[in-house]
């Protein structure tokens, strides 16, 4: 009871200060206006986890119901793999797989029972029931004939759950793709709301490129017109802050990311959206028990969307000795789980077409940082090529040398070119290594081992 009485404190205390700080949230907003609603809209809300719909969205929802549109929910996973988080909640330590399969259940529930006070009926709530930790793993190497990825903790390789929109699927690319195309064909979205491709979070990162792939085949095809898709940041070290409940305040964008060619919309909400969203928020017990005070972070008098840009790149003459190369900024990568500038190693990359080759440079900020090991993602998009079958290049530097893979395949090509000059690389692909694409998803890391060190955002590149 006194929990309640402090809450509505804080909230008639926020409602003066909003009074006075709301103005600037709008002003803020008035190059990106505020996404509007109609009763014509079908809005889906693409989640990685069990209470992401809920923090990064849970005002958007509230909007679009108000307004009469349609709104479903899509988790791509039940959240299964958050050990600690587990032990904090059930206090006791958990080994055993079926346990974690059972607290996929519990998050599930959770959201639902969020997602009812937010107006979102059961049944307009989709679960997916891939593995926690594992999707951006099954997008990188999972694809064709493989055995399928096994999941950290409840091992298993399978969607485990009955009530997910199709069990017993194997845990590899086509699935995750398949199940995204007709969640999409059924519902016909008019607007999308998905995890950022900026975000540390490997499944945030996943669920992204999952839905701009099945997207470019849906549109392919003719079968859906193109969706707004609008960008939700979760997962950035030191942000948002302050940690706890402060409703007064508004979010903004991540610094690491406010110089980045993102443009940000900054959606305001009421104090009953705001307050609602703290209910919702509430729902997750077992999420709130590890970490109290950080998924209230997120309940702020606006939410926060915005979308890189593709990156054009026109073809260059191969007798070109100077060429016009695109920069994607020294602040588009989020930094890495690990804080401290000895992990940011990125100074620059940049991207060119010149004749038939794809060129990829890389200024990096310490000559050393080579040797930890760097990748270069490469995963091309041909309309007339299943997404399936398309090389999924990977690109690696390190102590071992300098090698390629296409999944889990080491291959070899005398065509791959590795230019070396103090800390700048330049990698030059042939096009036809990645499937003669129109378009190409990148991304750059470095790593020891599977620990990642610095990882820029995925991005879209187009080839005109």
């Amino acid at each position: 009871m006194i929990n309640r009485i402090c809450v509505t404190l804080n909230i008639m205390i926020a409602a003066l200060l909003i009074c006075f700080s709301f103005g600037k949230a709008v002003s803020a907003s008035e190059e990106s206006p505020p996404i509007q609603f109609t009763s014509k809209d079908r809005v889906l809300i693409i989640a990685p986890h069990p209470d992401d719909e809920s923090i990064a969205a849970a005002g958007v929802i509230q909007q679009a119901i108000k307004a009469g549109a349609k709104v479903k929910v899509c988790l791509l996973t039940n959240g299964e793999n958050n050990e600690f988080a587990f032990i904090v909640y059930e206090r006791r330590i958990v080994l055993k797989p079926k346990e974690f399969l059972r607290l996929g259940q519990v998050r599930r529930q959770e959201s639902l029972d969020a997602l009812l006070l937010l107006g979102v009926a059961p049944e307009d709530v989709i679960s997916l029931g891939y593995p926690d930790y594992g999707t951006m793993e099954v997008f990188l190497k999972y694809w064709g004939e493989t055995k399928p990825f096994r999941s950290m903790l409840s091992r298993v390789r399978k969607v485990p759950y009955s009530d997910a929109l199709a069990p017993e699927s194997p845990y590899v690319g086509e699935s995750i793709l398949r199940d995204m195309k007709k969640v999409i064909v059924d519902f016909k979205p008019t607007k999308i709301f998905v995890s950022h491709p900026a975000d540390v979070n490997r499944d945030h990162r996943a669920a992204y490129v999952f839905m701009q792939v099945a997207l470019w085949d849906l549109e392919q095809q003719g079968v859906i017109l193109s969706p707004d898709v609008f960008s939700y940041i979760v997962h950035v070290p030191g942000w948002p802050v302050p940690r706890g409940y402060h409703p007064e305040l508004a979010h903004k964008a991540p610094a690491v990311l406010d110089k980045a060619e993102i443009g940000w919309i900054e959606q305001p909400l009421s104090l009953d959206e705001v307050s609602k969203k703290y209910d919702a928020v509430l729902e997750y017990p077992s999420q709130i028990k590890y970490a109290p005070r950080y998924l209230v972070t997120f309940v702020r008098h606006n939410e926060l969307f915005g979308n890189f840009a593709s990156v054009e790149l026109t073809r260059q003459l191969a007798s070109d000795t100077e060429l016009t190369w695109s920069t994607v900024g020294v602040n588009d990568p989020p930094r890495s789980h690990i804080k401290s500038d000895e992990t940011d190693h990125f100074s620059q990359l940049a991207y060119a077409r010149q004749g038939n080759y794809l060129l990829v440079r890389i200024v990096l900020k310490r000559l050393m940082d080579k040797e930890f090991g760097l990748s270069v993602f490469l995963f091309g998009y041909n309309p007339k090529v299943p997404f399936a079958q398309m090389p999924k290049i990977n690109l690696l530097l390190g102590l071992n040398g300098f090698y390629i893979k296409d999944k889990k395949r080491t291959i070899h090509s005398k065509e791959v070119l590795l230019l070396e000059k103090d800390k700048e690389l330049i990698f030059k692909v042939p096009l036809s290594l990645l499937g003669d694409p129109d378009r190409i998803l990148s991304c750059a890391k470095t790593a020891v081992y599977d620990l990642t060190l610095d990882e820029t955002a995925w991005r879209v590149l187009e080839l005109k």
